[in-house]
């Protein structure tokens, strides 16, 4: 898949969403982040794919929280569908360099830095989260040496009471990763409506592999998606129809090596009656 353009807006950049998670996922369903009390950063954004690569530079997304004008803390997002050895090492650089920011910014506020880790893998997050867990600590230093923890939500094992709790679009993309994690087969059903649809797809198409999400705004238009049932008819018209055109070419394959298998017609004449464009034939 392609490298994202790095102006390109991401799911979790739009203010309803990512107060979302954050109400959700850190104070459990309660409303204290309002989507107008968030104040982006104006920071590079960025996905770390099934491909390995990292698409972009620096944090996901990054956002100010506000209260009465003032500054209440920093929240960043990281998005891993992969267990990453080293991301401790990684949130270290990020928050040391957010709070490093305010060190030489003009203002004299001094807020709190929280990263979130989106954790999108069918499985359990298996590498260290602890600072401590990573680094060999030779004997006497261990009360010398600060811990750091970084905190990890497995997306596709939120419980049902969870996946309830979103009030937003991720709420649909939670819903579909815990489905397709609990049945690979999985096709979606969800009949909430979505609001951001060409992101929801693009999200779920970086985050599972499978382009086939991203390829339905290019044969349809987000205009005709409402629902991630749309989604799934759209998904079986598209296999259906690829299943009719195999079988159609299956058919004009039996038919041309019928016509040539005794010589009668000639290779050319064989495709030409079967309906085989001569480009098939190199």
């Amino acid at each position: 898949m392609a490298e994202k353009d790095i102006t390109e807006k991401i799911l979790m950049d739009y203010n309803d969403i990512f107060s979302d998670i954050i109400n959700v996922l850190l104070f459990k369903g309660k409303r204290r982040v309002e989507p107008d009390s968030l104040e982006a950063v104006a920071l590079p954004s960025q996905y770390k794919a099934e491909d390995g690569k990292i698409h972009e530079q620096e944090r996901d997304v990054t956002k100010y929280w506000k209260g009465n004008g003032i500054r209440i803390a920093l929240f960043g997002l990281e998005n891993q569908t992969e267990s990453e050895k080293d991301m401790v090492f990684r949130a270290i650089g990020y928050d040391g360099a957010n709070y490093r920011s305010q060190l030489f910014s003009d203002s004299t506020e001094r807020v709190p830095v929280i990263t979130l880790v989106l954790f999108f893998g069918s499985g359990h997050w298996t590498a260290p989260k602890r600072l401590k867990e990573l680094i060999s600590i030779p004997e006497g230093l261990d009360e010398y040496i600060s811990d750091y923890k970084i905190n990890v939500f497995e997306i596709s094992w939120l419980t049902d009471e969870q996946v309830a709790m979103f009030q937003s679009d991720f709420g649909v993309v939670a819903d579909f990763f815990v489905n397709k994690r609990k049945n690979p087969q999985y096709e979606p059903s969800d009949t909430r409506t979505i609001k951001h649809v060409d992101e929801v797809l693009k999200l779920l198409s970086v985050m599972t592999g499978d382009n086939r999400y991203e390829n339905i705004l290019k044969d349809t238009g987000k205009e005709e998606i409402h629902t991630m049932c749309d989604v799934a008819e759209r998904l079986e018209k598209k296999g259906y129809d690829s299943g009719l055109k195999d079988g159609a070419e299956k058919e004009r394959e039996s038919i041309y090596q019928e016509l040539v298998k005794d010589g009668v017609l000639t290779a050319e004449e064989a495709a030409k009656r079967s309906g085989i464009p001569p480009e098939k034939l190199l």
